[in-house]
């Protein structure tokens, strides 16, 4: 009989996070402020914890995995890697197509792999509670799911068509504890402005990031800060636990290396989160296609390997 599930041991889940910015051919440049000009890291202190400010801007090549975070991540870690022999019959090739399931965590996506050490971390800080928005609802569930863990409050601002039309992602936040609101929504002065101009507004990320934004860096306590669930350096650091597991698990196998990795690009974690350990191969001399895909109908990349 075939092999279709290749599984690892809970002592497999990796230690450490692997960061692409150590083996980058030139550094990162830093991202941009609202007047166009590079941010420093004191301009993030608002935004986010000095320990994921650390993070962000890190070029050490390992970075440790608390154990304690370790342990929430064994509550779904490792997730399998699956053998498609259904697909592979169906398109009639000799290639053999592997698949990571990073459907088995709580919230049912990837998302948890960085809300549960961002919360950790914020929690480690002295933070109370954090803040984000989210679109269709996958990182506002991961992120009330890792506050739930954590004893932090939770607030989340949702794009209002997705508030709308994802009843079941609201019922999941709620049931962890979070307050979720339809964005843009009365509860900010980016809100308010947003919906003086247009009343009948479905919403959009951007706006909901503003929202939630402002709500962390308002906060007079000063005890409240914002979460992220892609395109940050920490997010993708930490979502590199899929493709550490993949690499073990294709090992298994006696697959010493595949010959192409591919994963989808939105904002960038699942694609980091699987690509980035082969990437590192591929700066290293080997011979592997990583491709990002992105739907067809709104792309934002140009075509390339």
């Amino acid at each position: 009989m075939e092999q279709i599930k290749i599984v690892l041991d809970e002592s497999e889940i990796p230690r450490q996070w692997y960061n692409l910015a150590a083996d980058l051919p030139s550094p990162l440049q830093p991202p941009l402020g609202p007047d166009g000009k590079p941010i420093n890291p004191e301009a993030l202190r608002p935004v986010f914890p000095d320990n994921l400010i650390e993070q962000e801007i890190s070029t050490r090549r390992w970075i440790d995995i608390p154990e304690e975070v370790r342990q929430m991540l064994a509550m779904w870690r490792p997730s399998p890697l699956y053998r498609a022999i259904g697909l592979e019959k169906a398109l009639g090739t000799p290639a053999k197509i592997y698949y990571k399931h990073e459907g088995v965590s709580p919230a049912g996506s990837h998302k948890p792999n960085t809300a549960v050490p961002q919360a950790w971390y914020n929690k480690q800080f002295g933070i109370k509670r954090l803040c984000t928005e989210t679109g269709a609802g996958q990182w506002g569930s991961a992120l009330a799911f890792a506050c739930a863990l954590l004893g932090l409050e939770c607030k989340v601002f949702m794009v209002r068509i997705s508030f709308d039309q994802k009843p079941f992602r609201k019922i999941m936040m709620a049931t962890w504890g979070a307050q979720c609101t339809a964005s843009p929504s009365n509860e900010t002065k980016a809100g308010r402005d947003i919906l003086a101009k247009w009343p009948n507004t479905p919403g959009s990320l951007g706006i909901a990031i503003s929202e939630a934004v402002e709500a962390a860096v308002t906060d007079p306590t000063g005890q409240t800060r914002y979460a992220l669930g892609s395109v940050l350096n920490h997010v993708m650091l930490h979502q590199t636990v899929i493709g550490l597991e993949a690499k073990k698990q294709l090992a298994k196998v006696g697959i010493k290396k595949p010959d192409v990795v591919i994963a989808c690009a939105g904002g960038g974690s699942n694609f980091a989160g699987l690509a980035f350990p082969f990437v590192a191969d591929k700066i290293a001399g080997q011979m592997i296609d990583i491709i990002p895909v992105e739907p067809k109908s709104c792309p934002t990349r140009a075509a390339r390997r």
